[in-house]
């Protein structure tokens, strides 16, 4: 076990952060706490850390009950979006900033800096100040001082938030790297879905501080537990239930909303009984897909996704009417059973 939370409750005068959330995580493993602003990860977060204390639940760190535990006692490397390095300090000095304070010898912390540059690919930038590297390179040494001291947990707050699309790209890929050498315990907060499931194992997924759903990047897309999931995991289109388009299983009452995913609408020419009339609207081109604007009967508007040798095998162009039936729809039952 290397986190476990019981019933864990903060509320800030009559706003509840985090409602009674209990949840556990693997050693090992490398978590997103995943939702929108205000849902409640961040504080949780910082709850972990011990930055926050729970109003009530118990925290379990690798075992042992934390929570009344100080910052230092739970050993955990914190990394936040604004990097916190000191500017009047080298790169070398940033990273055996905490070693140095805890009277590491000092022959230890230089082996160790020079093992964490090696890590972090940064090996040449030792002597450099903070303001001479590049916000990705600031991300890099800030991540390697959080794991000088060797943490039982490492804690990421939108770490690469503040950093360009295609940076964010590619540490995505090199934080991912760096757990599999590491395998230290990795909870990361983020609002971006893309990110969470490129870089994550399990996904916890957050709204109004309670947790709605936990499961791998592929179990929360696949399947959705809550209107909410499928709403915020990745596009969809929300239709009420006089469109014609009906899901898979299951009986559709007047005011149930039909969820669809853009890449689970077939298009079609021809009409049969399962289909329902559209019109295209606008057609963009992304390169590697196609993104079809349709106005049903309704009037209510559809996004589709296409691959680009489904379009050119129908020939969309604008106004022309098609027939779209769902590969696969859903509706969700309320708390008590009745839709």
């Amino acid at each position: 076990m290397g986190i476990l939370l019981e019933n864990i409750s903060k509320h800030f005068g009559n706003f509840h952060a985090v409602d009674d959330v209990s949840l556990e995580i693997k050693t090992g493993s490398l978590v997103a706490l995943l939702g929108p602003s205000g849902s409640g990860k961040s504080t949780l977060l910082r709850i972990i850390a011990g930055l926050e204390t729970p109003d009530s639940g118990q925290i379990w760190l690798v075992g042992e009950n934390s929570t009344y535990h100080s910052v230092q006692e739970r050993n955990i490397g914190f990394v936040f979006q604004h990097y916190a390095l000191f500017k009047h300090l080298t790169v070398r000095d940033n990273i055996g900033f905490a070693m140095d304070l805890r009277k590491h010898p000092k022959n230890r912390i230089r082996q160790r800096v020079d093992e964490l540059l090696e890590l972090v690919q940064m090996q040449q930038f030792g002597d450099r100040y903070p303001s001479q590297l590049s916000g990705g390179q600031r991300q890099r040494i800030a991540l390697a001082r959080s794991l000088a001291v060797q943490p039982r947990i490492l804690l990421l707050d939108e770490p690469f938030g503040a950093l360009d699309a295609k940076v964010r790209k590619d540490l995505r890929a090199w934080l991912r790297n760096l757990h599999s050498e590491v395998h230290v315990t990795t909870v990361f907060v983020t609002h971006d879905q893309e990110e969470a499931m490129e870089v994550a194992d399990e996904l916890v997924v957050m709204n109004k501080g309670r947790v709605e759903q936990v499961g791998s990047p592929a179990e929360i897309y696949d399947n959705p537990a809550t209107p909410f999931v499928m709403s915020f995991i990745g596009p969809v289109n929300v239709l009420p239930s006089n469109t014609g388009i009906t899901p898979n299983q299951g009986i559709v009452s007047a005011n149930d909303k039909v969820f669809l995913r853009p890449h689970d609408i077939l298009i079609g020419k021809d009409a049969d009984e399962n289909t329902t009339a559209a019109i295209v609207d606008r057609i963009t081109h992304l390169g590697w897909e196609i993104r079809a604007e349709l106005v049903l009967r309704s009037g209510e508007m559809l996004n589709a996704h296409l691959s680009r040798e489904q379009f050119y095998e129908l020939q969309l162009e604008k106004g022309q009417r098609v027939y779209i039936k769902p590969k696969q729809a859903r509706v969700f039952a309320t708390a008590n059973g009745v839709r």
